[in-house]
């Protein structure tokens, strides 16, 4: 941690990273994973990490990750509570992590608060179940250049952010070390993710992605929120060996946050162009500027961010936060 960051959210300080005295640690873009020796249960720490153009910045949003932390449990009940599917939460209690994990480490108890998400140990499938609902980011650029997303084909002449005539499955690789996740259509998704799950269950998979976007989208709505397109992740939970338990798929990881989905105001909505959003685009745009510019490539290590980038950013975050989980605007 970085004591001498200045505060975020909650006036809080930033933490960069975690080193946990608990087994298997894997590092995300964002997340550090730990699993808890001897049992089917893993300790998700959400940092103040932020990852663009799938490289991770230099420059950590000071309290990110408690707004992540907050918005990502919030989603997954809903998900729960509607019937939709299974997930992997099963607490945000900091108080689960034993003191022992915390001895001799750069973080204390209270750096971690807010930050915890404890939930079943999975196995990864490795596809990225995006929902669009808008036409925007890598989206409109198939679209622009050949008419279709994924192997799907909106009806032509839309412009940039219109709404969609329904919400499209448009999967992507889960990248590993850092790479780029690529587009690919629906057989190449299902061609992956049957022979890990079973006959048919990518499709499946793909039907309740949709139909969590809806349900979360009607929602957002109701809040002044537009959720342009996100991502969904599905794993198969496994034993305190490390074996599948026999169950089908559950969602895992986060679930529609601003790092893993477009999130726009509903009063400024206006297609034809890109919209104001309440996510890291923001952050994609100051980026993009760089790479126009020749500054940057788009390659590792990223640039650091000023800092009024990481305010916007942050103000962002915290008005998704208020929005969906504390209230009406």
């Amino acid at each position: 941690m970085d004591p001498s960051s200045p505060p975020g959210a909650d006036g809080v300080t930033s933490l960069f990273e975690t080193d946990l005295r608990l087994s298997d640690r894997r590092e995300g873009k964002v997340r550090d994973v730990y699993r808890f020796p001897g049992e089917p249960r893993i300790a998700i720490i959400a940092t103040d990490r932020l990852s663009a153009f799938d490289v991770v910045m230099p420059t950590p949003i000071p309290g990110k990750g408690r707004l992540l932390t907050e918005v990502a449990a919030f989603w997954l009940r809903f998900i729960a509570d509607k019937g939709i599917c299974e997930t992997h939460l099963l607490s945000t209690d900091a108080g689960e992590i034993p003191d022992a994990a915390l001895t001799g480490t750069i973080v204390r108890r209270q750096d971690i608060e807010g930050r915890v998400t404890i939930g079943r140990l999975c196995r990864v499938l490795p596809v990225e179940f995006v929902v669009r609902g808008y036409l925007e980011g890598s989206g409109w650029r198939d679209y622009r250049e050949t008419g279709s997303i994924c192997g799907v084909a909106p009806p032509a002449g839309l412009r940039q952010c219109d709404k969609l005539p329904e919400p499209i499955f448009t999967p992507a690789t889960k990248a590993e070390g850092g790479a780029h996740d690529e587009n690919i259509d629906a057989d190449a998704a299902f061609a992956i993710i049957d022979p890990l799950a079973g006959a048919g269950v990518g499709a499946r998979l793909a039907e309740t992605a949709k139909q969590i976007y809806v349900e979360a989208s009607e929602y957002a709505a109701s809040r002044g929120i537009l959720i342009a397109d996100t991502k969904f992740e599905f794993g198969l939970p496994l034993d305190k060996h490390g074996e599948p338990t026999g169950e089908g798929p559950i969602l895992i990881d986060e679930a529609l946050t601003p790092d893993s989905s477009r999130f726009w105001p509903a009063d400024r909505y206006e297609p034809g162009h890109a919209q104001p959003s309440f996510d890291k685009q923001f952050v994609r745009e100051y980026l993009q500027n760089l790479v126009d510019r020749g500054e940057w490539n788009k390659s590792a290590p990223g640039p650091h961010l000023p800092d009024e980038v990481v305010a916007g950013t942050l103000e962002r975050y915290q008005q998704v936060r208020d929005r969906l989980v504390r209230g009406p605007a």
